[in-house]
């Protein structure tokens, strides 16, 4: 049975979603340009931090462990 609600044309599946006046809605540049404080402590977190920025890490620490070395062993 058709339903009898004809104010608005069915739309296809793949059509740009729409704003409350009607207009399309890039939603993927709205998403990358929200700011949300929230959500980006989330993405941190589920989001793996590249191998390169591990290994900049690693060498920042081995560095400050090696510091700490020589100045145990100067006495200092």
């Amino acid at each position: 049975m058709k339903s009898t609600d004809d104010s608005k044309p069915a739309t296809p599946h793949n059509a740009p979603p729409l704003d409350s006046s009607d207009k399309p809605v890039d939603v993927v540049r709205r998403d990358l340009q929200d700011s949300d404080d929230d959500t980006r402590a989330v993405d941190e977190v589920i989001t793996p931090t590249s191998i390169r920025e591990k290994e900049q890490g690693a060498e920042e620490l081995k560095r400050k462990t090696d510091e700490i070395e020589r100045k145990v062993a100067d006495g200092n």
